[in-house]
């Protein structure tokens, strides 16, 4: 066997470390008035099903006050509730029931920029070049005869120039502002001490409140690259590289310490980053004990399903964290990916399939068996685990027509990028027809298909074979059984296309064990007492793209 060490904390406040947390999507959610769009009475009307499931947190994506250019990730108050959504006193109901059932809720925290719409900025335009007001921001003057051109050559996360120029009061153009993603979203100067006020004084309001922890939004932003210097290899929509001088620069490291000083005044809240950076030393400096408690590694959620490069994953997950002894994390989807089902789809049918309709199912039945089986991997890990909502119930991303799409990657890209929406299409909670259940409306905020029945909560609640039943039992058993503790050790010896790893922390020797099959054909079991497979067994014999946790 080949071991990946880990360090795990004890402490009672450190439930994080080993929790499984649910990200609701809040349009997509539960829409209690009817509008077609999730909101907070219609989370607290699913908390008994999320106690059912089993989960120990709920992580919130974005509901402060938002004109919603990017769906929430534009803030123009960070001290409110959105209407879309509820308010304050909505919010605070949600808290103390979820309490009550023994449920943490964080929230998501966007720290890199504001809305156009935030009064900061508006104060800024209105003020002019060098004033205090920009200097909350980053203005630049532009290039070029009559600064025609942007200050640099960077671009947008989301296509287009991370650049935009006003006019000034009198009519003339005026300086460039930096956003690293939708011109709605201006990215702030955190070389400024009062943005940093700023933020401690959002942070201890939700505190205050009793939130559990925050998700950080762009944690690898925020600090830029002394000078603005220009980038030097071309970027690609949505993604970066380590070496891009708009993000992972050395001064946002002080932020994250200042961020922390305040959680640690309340202590048993926790909050994780979003980190997308690639090199386990760098990744590392954002975990340190003084900085992020934890950081999204989204390594499960980027690899196809291949055991070299799942096994990979896992290694280096587990190494990005090991220096600094801290807690890994695990996610195979998100709001910002495509949903693990449809990832895992095979590009063709076998040979001699070639109805569409038959092709579609074979493609969809293999991509769900294989997100079921790599959904006991994940949950079998050590760390943290994150569920996006609908995981469970196995839904596939929605292929949209074009005249709904809403995502700014879309109109930002020339339309051709299609963007995010297909993975946050409303949950089916009932029925036998659009919007089942969702909301009282038909007309849901993006579509919802025909077909999706089977898939509901109502259908696969009783169902003791459905997707979200296997994942009631493994929450259950990760939580209940003493084997899931220890570190992970390979079983090196495992047949071609099976990768297999025990938990060796449980008692008097026994240890939960997880084989996964990406074959075509079953496989032998390892040795061990079987306690859960994510597809029946074949002859005795572990199931082509399952997999099952065993106790040996």
């Amino acid at each position: 066997m080949t071991e990946s060490p880990l360090v795990r904390g004890e402490d009672v406040n450190e439930w994080w470390r080993d929790a499984v947390v649910y990200q609701i999507y809040p349009r997509s959610f539960s829409d209690e008035n009817g509008d077609g769009v999730g909101d907070l009475a219609g989370v607290i009307d699913k908390l008994g099903y999320l106690e059912l499931l089993g989960v120990d947190a709920i992580w919130l994506s974005p509901i402060m006050r938002s004109p919603m250019a990017d769906h929430g990730y534009d803030v123009s108050d960070p001290r409110d509730i959105d209407s879309l959504f509820g308010d304050l006193a909505t919010f605070d109901e949600l808290i103390e029931e979820a309490h009550a059932r023994d449920l943490r809720v964080t929230m998501d925290l966007v720290p890199n920029h504001t809305s156009n719409q935030h009064a900061w900025f508006s104060a800024a335009l209105a003020a002019g070049p060098g004033s205090p007001e920009r200097d909350r921001y980053i203005f630049r003057p532009g290039l070029g005869e009559d600064g025609k051109l942007p200050p640099n050559n960077w671009t947008s996360v989301f296509g287009g120039s991370a650049w935009s120029q006003i006019r000034e009061a009198d009519g003339s153009p005026g300086e460039w502002y930096l956003h690293l993603f939708a011109p709605e979203q201006p990215d702030l100067n955190w070389d400024n001490p009062e943005v940093m006020a700023d933020l401690e004084t959002t942070l201890r309001f939700w505190l205050d409140r009793g939130v559990d922890g925050f998700r950080i939004d762009v944690s690898h932003g925020m600090a830029k690259a002394p000078g603005l210097p220009d980038m030097t290899t071309p970027a690609v929509i949505l993604k970066h590289e380590d070496d891009d001088p708009r993000f992972n620069n050395e001064g946002v490291h002080e932020i994250h310490r200042r961020i922390r000083a305040v959680m640690d005044e309340y202590p048993g809240t926790a909050n994780v980053g979003e980190v997308w950076v690639n090199a386990n030393e760098e990744f590392a400096k954002y975990v340190r004990p003084d900085e992020l408690h934890s950081g999204f590694n989204f390594r499960l959620a980027s690899v196809d399903f291949d055991p070299s490069a799942i096994r990979e994953a896992i290694d280096e997950s587990i190494a990005a964290v090991k220096t600094v002894n801290a807690t890994p994390t695990w996610t195979l989807s998100n709001h910002d990916v495509e949903r693990e089902v449809t990832r895992y789809m095979p590009a063709a049918a076998p040979d001699g399939v070639t109805d569409p309709d038959e092709v579609a199912r074979f493609r969809l039945g293999v991509g769900m068996a294989r997100a079921r089986a790599m959904a006991l991997v994940e949950l079998a890990l050590p760390g943290t685990v994150f569920i996006y909502n609908g995981a469970e119930l196995g839904l596939p991303n929605v292929d949209l027509p074009d005249e709904v799409l809403q995502d700014p990657v879309w109109r930002r890209s020339g339309r051709t990028q299609r963007g995010r929406d297909g993975c946050r299409v409303p949950i089916p909670w009932e029925g036998d027809e659009p919007p089942y259940g969702f909301s009282t409306n038909p007309k849901t905020w993006l579509p919802m298909p025909n077909g999706w029945a089977g898939l509901s909560v109502e259908a696969q609640l009783e169902d003791l074979y459905s997707t979200l039943s296997l994942y009631r039992q493994a929450i259950e058993l990760r939580q209940t059984r003493p084997e899931f503790a220890g570190d992970v050790a390979w079983y090196d010896d495992a047949p071609d296309g099976c990768i297999a790893f025990r938990r060796t922390g449980g008692p008097e020797g026994a240890g939960l064990i997880c084989a996964l099959n990406t074959n075509d054909t079953p496989v032998p079991f390892p040795p061990g007492q079987i306690l859960l497979v994510s597809l029946p067994l074949v002859d005795g014999m572990l199931a082509p793209n399952s997999a099952a946790w065993l106790i040996g």
